[in-house]
């Protein structure tokens, strides 16, 4: 497989695999691909807690409504301006 970079894409490239970053380009790209990949099959595990949290806010009546909020970020200015 043949890739064609810009210019500037392969500058970076070239300066990462000098660094030792990479031992080659190939190997820069199947790196970088394998990491896409692992963010392309993340299932937004990890956001479980914290959604669970917010219906658990929401059953107490931990909110805001959206005018509330926006009037208290109007009040701040307002402080913030005198």
């Amino acid at each position: 497989m043949n890739i064609v970079l810009p210019p500037e894409q392969q500058k970076w490239l070239d300066a990462q695999v000098a660094s030792g970053e990479f031992a080659s380009a190939d190997d820069a790209v199947r790196q970088m691909i394998a990491e896409r990949m692992a963010l392309a099959a993340d299932d937004l595990a990890w956001a479980k807690p914290y959604v669970d949290e917010a219906h658990a806010a929401i059953a107490r009546g931990d909110v805001v409504t959206l005018q509330q909020h926006e009037a208290r970020i109007d009040e701040r200015l307002k402080a913030l301006k005198r």
